[in-house]
């Protein structure tokens, strides 16, 4: 595939919520949430499975519509934002570090991880029912937002394994991958049971901006603000006991580093641009005529360019400090 492809933004549409069933929903602070109990109590050795970091490559977002000036240009507004520049060896690479950041932090906690090449040689992972990265999923951000998702494993993992609730796919493409997914949460639950260890299944989706909401000054625009984020509600880790049980941690809060990680660029052309504003015109007219507000929109189109060393540094901290939030609850559940 082209990895130079189309990468764009989730973006936080003022007024909705994100429809993921793991989504912290408006009001809940607590940085993570956390479902089920007693998977890794009493742990002191755990298999880590899976371990998927992800990528949003193509997406399309719009807005509610916030007003305008005057009210009239109250149209919906579009934020459409592609990088260029990442190579499947950036990816690999901020995959193969927070997998070590992640392994790093279990032992200090006090917890061994068991060798993967031993652990998927068990007859019970046979067929552990996964994938070779890379693999796109087709998934729904929120309302009003599509897109596509890259997924890349660390190299020590011998395959890539989305677990039932890892992604929220969207379209035909992902219906195969739902049930490859619920195949390899039972193949997991039985090594884990066969081991008598917890099973361990990581994954995040990493953005590389955050879009602030229409503000009080705004035409309906959307400001695109360069740093990366381990995105909440996508991004979370599953616990499958030896004795049955399960615990879910998801973040409920963006994890974010600022930083000088991509080039940005209004990509919007002049045409886009002309016929924008005449359409903006036209509704103006519309309703100082008494007709109403014309509600045109706007679409602005953005292009950034990582920057190589720069953007795998920012993209592995900020899943570094994801990996803080997820050792802390498996330390606080044992």
């Amino acid at each position: 595939m082209n990895f130079r492809n189309t990468f764009v933004l989730a973006v936080a549409a003022a007024g909705f919520l994100m429809t993921a069933p793991t989504v912290a929903w408006a009001g809940d602070d607590a940085p993570v949430k956390v479902q089920g109990k007693d998977a890794v109590k009493g742990a002191s050795q755990v298999a880590i499975a899976a371990f998927n970091v992800g990528f949003i490559f193509e997406s399309t977002d719009q807005t509610k519509a916030s007003g305008g000036l005057m009210g009239a240009f109250g149209g919906a507004t579009k934020a459409k934002s592609s990088l260029v520049g990442v190579t499947p060896e950036m990816m690999q690479s901020i995959a193969d570090a927070a997998y070590a950041d992640f392994v790093a932090k279990l032992n200090a906690a006090g917890l061994t991880v068991q060798d993967p090449a031993a652990v998927f040689a068990s007859p019970a992972l046979a067929n552990p029912h996964g994938q070779q990265p890379p693999v796109e999923v087709g998934i729904q951000l929120e309302k009003g937002s599509k897109g596509k998702a890259t997924y890349m494993k660390p190299t020590v993992l011998p395959t890539l394994i989305l677990l039932p609730g890892d992604f929220t796919g969207s379209g035909m493409s992902s219906i195969g991958l739902n049930m490859s997914a619920g195949q390899a949460s039972g193949a997991l639950s039985n090594y884990a049971k066969a081991a008598g260890v917890p099973v361990l299944d990581v994954t995040y989706l990493i953005d590389f901006s955050d879009q602030k909401r229409p503000g009080a000054f705004s035409f309906g625009g959307l400001e695109v603000n360069a740093n990366l984020s381990v995105t909440p509600g996508y991004s979370r880790m599953t616990a499958l006991g030896p004795n049955g049980k399960t615990v879910t941690v998801t973040l409920n809060r963006g994890v974010s580093v600022d930083g000088d990680f991509v080039d940005k660029q209004d990509a919007s052309s002049n045409l886009d641009k002309t016929t924008q504003a005449a359409a903006n015109v036209g509704g103006g007219v519309m309703a100082a005529m008494g007709f109403g507000g014309m509600r045109f929109g706007k679409t602005r189109k953005f292009e950034f360019t990582a920057k190589p060393g720069n953007y795998e540094q920012g993209a592995a901290k900020a899943a570094a400090l994801a990996n803080d939030q997820m050792v802390g609850q498996i330390v606080s559940l044992r």
